[in-house]
């Protein structure tokens, strides 16, 4: 038809699979096998629903100022938005307008290149060396803006924060951004160098260190002058974006310290009993300093394994994909799930080795 040669196309983003079983075990989305901090829902419970009526605060201001507080910077240097996605989303819209590429990791976050495609943006990708670790060099070349995780995903790779701040110094000239949206189970955060560089920006999130993913709750860091420009944006594209229950939870989450901690050091816990575990049944995967594991077996295609699993309604995540197609990234769970996975595991491969003896 001739109206659709107007529409603007693209590819868009595929997230893991969301089934609704009973018994199911869900490890393909990363997403916390625990619930938000108790003060949440108090804070869910007292809220004034007639509150609903009158539009939230624009500025997200109660969020912002927790956030500024926890993290020893000014209010002006911290923007939020619906997700982390969305933040990054409104961060490829205002800083990415060169001519030249933007740069990241051939293997990472699969959203990047969406939103380059979405807002016409031009992309190159650097492919990661054989132990899956950035290159410094690759990110020397001209380019519009450069984008990567800390740690990455879905490797789960941690960078020292030396090579990160290689890569910053040497792009004075664009907006480097830093997606640390896993750093919280063992990572480093990059947050110290904004004393340093003004261009630097860090985006985290509260959908998997604060078991927040349903509340859709996301933020960056960075100068007054970058958080400047990204408000900017978000005022004339959305005023409203964080709806009242969302800031009002947000706020005590970030309060509650003791409970964020916990929560964490179980999944750490967790991720580094199961990566021993893997490990004697024959699979091989990078340091995690996230809270999933990226492996591969010696001997059993990740596909097979993958459809086993999921015929067990044990879901995990699978990306037909180069240089990935031999691998699965699996989600810590709780004890009991990551128990009921190795458990599957060993008896699947026992058979397995049986059957080619």
């Amino acid at each position: 038809m001739k109206w659709e040669e107007n529409v603007r196309r693209v590819v868009p983003y595929v997230a893991g699979e969301q089934p609704n079983k009973e018994k199911m075990i869900k490890l393909n989305t990363n997403e916390c096998p625990y619930p938000p901090s108790p003060k949440v829902k108090e804070a869910m419970e007292k809220m004034d629903y007639e509150k609903l009526r009158l539009y939230p605060n624009s500025q997200v201001a109660p969020l912002v100022e927790a956030l500024a507080e926890y993290y020893h910077v000014n209010p002006k240097q911290v923007f939020v938005g619906v997700g982390s996605d969305d933040v990054l989303s409104m961060a490829f819209l205002t800083f990415f307008n060169s001519d030249k590429p933007i740069l990241f990791p051939d293997v990472t976050y699969s959203f990047y290149d969406v939103w380059a495609d979405l807002y016409r943006i031009p992309y190159k990708t650097c492919a990661l060396d054989e132990n899956w670790r950035i290159c410094a060099k690759d990110y020397m070349q001209p380019n519009g803006g450069i984008i990567f995780p800390n740690p990455n995903a879905p490797t789960g790779l941690m960078e020292p924060l030396s090579k990160v701040e290689v890569i910053v110094k040497a792009n004075p000239d664009v907006v480097v951004i830093i997606d640390e949206a896993y750093v919280d189970f063992g990572g480093v955060s990059a947050l110290p160098l904004l004393e340093k560089y003004e261009n630097l920006l860090i985006v985290q999130t509260f959908s998997k260190s604060r078991a927040m993913a349903g509340a859709r709750i996301g933020f960056c860091i960075g100068s007054e002058k970058l958080i400047g420009y990204l408000n900017d944006a978000k005022f004339s594209f959305n005023s409203y974006t964080m709806n009242l229950p969302a800031q009002l939870a947000g706020v005590e989450a970030v309060k509650d310290e003791t409970y964020f901690k916990e929560t964490t050091a179980k999944i750490i816990a967790t991720r580094e009993r199961v990566a021993g575990e893997l490990k004697q049944l024959g699979f091989t995967f990078p340091e995690s300093k996230t809270n999933f594991l990226f492996v591969s077996h010696d001997t059993v295609p990740a596909e097979q394994l993958f459809k086993a699993l999921r015929e067990r309604d044990i879901y995990v995540r699978h990306w037909n994909k180069p240089r990935i197609s031999n691998y699965l990234r699996i989600t810590i769970g709780t004890d009991q799930e990551m128990d009921e996975l190795l458990e599957f595991l060993r008896e699947y491969l026992e058979e397995e080795a049986l059957v080619n003896s």
